[in-house]
């Protein structure tokens, strides 16, 4: 079973985020499942989703402690709350952020993680550039599928155009796409600098 947890903030769309990895993974034959858990329900306030995905089926139902993969798609929350908790050394990180590790304070916390495991990926820039609008979240998901490899872009294309419809569906698309290509150029380059 491969496990996410996504934390943002009201308003962001992280429910909205678990549920299209959920149906992602099972367009493509797999068996998934998505809820959030909220604190205050107010715009602004911490949101944490989760996603779980297997060849199986799934029956647990608890909140994920241990995750496989945290999807970060505010980066203030790390200076409030426990984003990386339970997260094993060998997890992917997934961080909506142009900042670099450094000027957000985390560059010696996340050398315990594999390097090509951990992304920085500016989905809010992104959104606003290809939907005009600051919603990270099927951009975030467009560079998981090149982190992971647990769902392929095609199968986030497909529901992003599924659940949405006009120029909110062609831009999330076109966010998706551009997401998943800096992903795996930034992928490329942690493969070079680790190989040299």
């Amino acid at each position: 079973m491969f496990e996410v947890r996504i934390h943002g903030r009201g308003g962001q769309g992280v429910v909205t985020t678990a549920e299209l990895l959920s149906v992602a993974a099972f367009t493509e034959g797999r068996e998934a499942q998505a809820f959030p858990t909220f604190g205050s329900e107010r715009t602004g306030a911490p949101v944490v989703g989760f996603c779980r995905i297997d060849n199986s089926p799934i029956r647990t139902h608890e909140p994920i402690a241990e995750p496989d993969a945290v999807i970060v798609q505010d980066a203030t929350l790390v200076q409030h709350t426990d984003v990386f908790g339970g997260l094993r050394g060998d997890g992917y990180l997934l961080m909506n952020t142009s900042w670099s590790l450094a000027e957000l304070g985390l560059d010696a916390f996340v050398r315990r993680f594999r390097p090509e495991r951990v992304l920085m990926i500016p989905a809010t820039e992104l959104a606003l550039t290809h939907l005009g609008r600051p919603l990270p979240g099927a951009v975030l998901l467009g560079a998981f599928a090149a982190l992971t490899q647990q769902v392929t872009v095609e199968s986030i294309v497909t529901v992003v155009q599924d659940r949405f419809s006009g120029a909110i569906a062609t831009g999330n698309v076109a966010a998706v796409r551009a997401a998943y290509d800096l992903a795996r150029r930034q992928l490329e380059e942690a493969d070079h600098a680790l190989t040299d």
